[in-house]
């Protein structure tokens, strides 16, 4: 194969790699979700663990403030968990779409470049 690519072609290898890094970003969101759902499973179940007179603090930005309602405390934990739980599965189904796409577009690709190849 001699010269330049087609225009299609060119347009295709385009739009792989923006799924590529679009598949990057995702992936990398949902690692970072992951992680903060493990650490808030974490914060939840030392909060079981420590006595009822134990005062417990949360954070807020860089400030660590008494929580007043160690109740309240856990629920708002659960919500935020389930929350990012809720994410997650967003993130994966998106995961999920663009891996496909992904694919398909790559073997298409790679079909029309064998193709071309053995044409010239």
């Amino acid at each position: 194969m001699s010269g330049e690519l087609p225009p299609q072609v060119q347009n295709q290898i385009a739009q792989l790699q923006q799924l590529q890094q679009q598949l990057q970003v995702i992936t990398t969101q949902r690692s970072q979700l992951e992680l903060k759902e493990k650490e808030i499973e974490s914060t939840l179940e030392e909060l079981e663990k420590t006595g009822k007179d134990t005062t417990v603090y949360k954070s807020i930005g860089t400030l660590l403030i008494m929580a007043e309602n160690r109740e309240d405390l856990k629920k708002e934990l659960d919500e935020h968990k389930e929350t990012i739980g809720i994410r997650i599965k967003t993130l994966k189904k998106q995961e999920k779409t663009l891996s496909e796409r992904y694919q398909s577009l790559g073997e298409q690709l790679s079909s029309v470049l064998k193709d071309a190849g053995t044409a010239g």
